[in-house]
């Protein structure tokens, strides 16, 4: 019953220590493979959100805006708009506790620990694409192809470009500062931002870019962020070039039209130019700086106070333009501590393909299905120390490892042998089985019977076969031809047999 503001902050803080109660016990198995740990880690995290979910509810009943709380603590007191009556709370509140459970009659109690302890065995689904292999590499091809297409990038191998992605500061400054090369920043920080939260759930990445924020406002406004130390110098000098519109990124006038109007009027007084006329007109008259210089353009395209009026152009193009180089900078800056924390998996990234540039086909496929059972080979190395799985119940070797199958079936050691000649004895496994007819136990069984104890009558764990074997023997052999003394067998300690002539004289002179 949750019925009370008071209850459901009880049933919050009883939630927050079962799940880290949880927590802790999940961390405390050591998962086997690398893709149960990964599953292990994405379970905690998800079990973190969750106690994090109930905290939040927590404090926003303990704020108390609406008083609900308060009030009710008041009502539990007796406190009433009459005065203060304790036994009528106290009677009012039975009465509604009673007639709860008239309308909900308590059926079977639940196990709380047990649903929660359901949770341990929770597989949350990852994805990752065929060419991550289960997050072991890093899938830039995307990325590669706007590179290789693009003004700022070359036309390089995919191996060669898995050296360059992580050093931006080695493009040259004025090609950056296009929406292209954005956009491109863009997508490669948004890739590295989710494969590092598939490959490692319980790292708090929002706290490292954080700081990585912090650190470049503090090195961009003292020039020192590297590859832009003298962005404001070069914008000084070509404002119009490369701050306001990067012209190399449009090739016909009605490309340049979806800039839209604002953008246009804004470049085209940053250059001194007219700002009147139509869309069409505006973006004609830009598309001009493409392929002639200003200074050679006709002066029928100047605004009429040519070099006084784009001052206020110039300067707000330049605020624009700083913006736009600081926030592009700020993606750099975290594009590389990713690069840094993903540094052993981009060395894979690169081994891996290089290795596979020199494989064939079927070469590539085999590897492709060995990386699909990488998981189970790898349980299978690490289970030394680890729990068995032993649904068979087999029997342990003298490695600590249970015995093959095979083995077990052949020596029958899952199998139970009763010899009644032995008061009902059982053995346990074939071998204990065939040996315990040596054994001194089954020999006085079978002296108590007056049957000597030969090959004849080995398997036979029944008196009445017995009987009736030795029976047949007499018949075939006649009574007068066993001979004890030469036929029946004895067994030292060592397990040595002898017949019943030698074995007495050995013990008689005390050798045995």
């Amino acid at each position: 019953m949750s019925s009370t503001l008071l209850d459901q902050i009880r049933c919050n803080h009883e939630e927050i220590e079962r799940l880290e109660r949880l927590v802790v016990q999940d961390l405390q198995n050591e998962s086997l493979s690398s893709k149960d740990r990964l599953v292990q880690g994405h379970r905690v995290r998800n079990t973190i959100h969750s106690i994090m979910r109930a905290i939040e509810k927590l404090v926003e009943t303990y704020e108390d805006k609406d008083g609900a709380r308060d009030d009710e603590i008041a009502a539990l007191g007796g406190h009433t708009a009459t005065g203060i009556n304790v036994y009528s709370a106290f009677y009012d509140r039975l009465k509604e506790i009673r007639e709860y459970h008239r309308k909900y009659p308590s059926g079977p109690l639940a196990d709380a620990t047990a649903d929660y302890e359901a949770l341990l065995q929770v597989k949350p689904v990852i994805s990752f694409s065929g060419e991550e292999g289960v997050g072991r590499y890093l899938d830039l091809h995307d990325m590669y192809n706007q590179y290789i297409n693009s003004k700022f990038g070359d036309r390089v191998e995919y191996s060669a470009y898995l050296d360059v992605f992580s050093h931006p500061e080695k493009i040259p400054c004025k090609l950056k500062l296009s929406r292209q090369y954005m956009k491109y920043m863009e997508a490669l920080l948004e890739y590295l931002v989710n494969f590092f939260q598939r490959t490692e759930p319980l790292q708090d990445l929002d706290k490292m870019l954080s700081k990585v924020e912090t650190d470049f406002e503090e090195q961009f406004a003292d020039g020192k962020v590297i590859g832009w130390e003298s962005h404001g110098q070069e914008s000084k000098l070509v404002p119009s070039e490369h701050t306001v519109i990067d012209f190399g990124y449009y090739t016909t006038v009605d490309e340049l039209i979806g800039v839209g109007p604002e953008k246009l009027k804004e470049a085209l007084g940053a250059l001194g130019l007219k700002v009147g006329g139509t869309l069409q007109q505006r973006a004609e008259r830009l598309f001009l700086i493409k392929n002639t210089p200003l200074e050679k353009l006709d002066k029928k395209h100047f605004a009429k106070p040519a070099l006084k009026g784009n001052q206020n152009g110039d300067a707000k193009a330049m605020q624009g333009a700083d913006s736009s180089a600081k926030q592009i900078a700020l993606t750099e800056a975290k594009v590389k501590k990713l690069c840094n924390l993903l540094d052993e998996t981009i060395e894979r990234t690169k081994q891996n393909v290089v290795k596979k540039q020199a494989m064939t086909y079927e070469e590539m496929e085999e590897e492709r299905k060995g990386e699909e059972e990488r998981a189970e080979i790898e349980s299978d190395e690490e289970m030394e120390e680890g729990a068995f799985h032993n649904p068979l119940n087999l029997p342990m070797g003298v490695d600590g490892k249970p015995i093959p199958y095979w083995l077990f079936k052949l020596h029958g050691l899952g199998q139970k042998f009763k010899c009644e000649i032995c008061r009902n004895k059982i053995y346990k496994g074939r071998r204990a089985f065939e040996r315990h007819f040596k054994e001194s136990q089954h020999q006085d069984g079978m002296r108590c019977l007056g049957i000597p104890n030969t090959k004849n009558f080995d398997e036979i764990t029944s008196i009445e076969e017995a009987k009736e074997l030795w029976k047949r023997i007499q018949e075939r052999q006649g009574v007068n031809k066993w001979r004890p003394e030469v036929e029946e067998e004895y067994e030292d300690g060592d397990g040595n047999v002898y017949n019943k002539n030698t074995y007495s004289d050995l013990k008689r002179q005390g050798l045995i």
